[in-house]
């Protein structure tokens, strides 16, 4: 079986499913194998790239448009 095939199968199986648990557990699962496949568009950013968000940064802090570091945990904590 090919895995077109696979896919198809498996999504129709999925729109037969009735309970939220499993469906919650599908969710949760393809949600944490996806962030182990790393990014194909991902490059490094040349030096001119790098030098332009660190001014950007900078302008950023003298114009206090920053995001304390506890506010940073509490967000990020709700992710999960």
């Amino acid at each position: 079986m090919d895995l077109q095939t696979r896919k198809i199968s498996f999504v129709q199986e999925f729109l037969n499913l009735q309970n939220e648990e499993i469906i919650s557990l599908f969710e949760n699962l393809l949600i944490k194998e996806k962030r182990k496949i790393p990014d194909k568009k991902l490059q490094p950013m040349t030096l001119e790239e790098f030098n332009k968000r660190i001014d950007i940064s900078l302008e950023d802090s003298k114009k206090g448009r920053l995001t304390e570091s506890s506010e940073l945990i509490f967000e990020i904590e709700k992710w999960s």
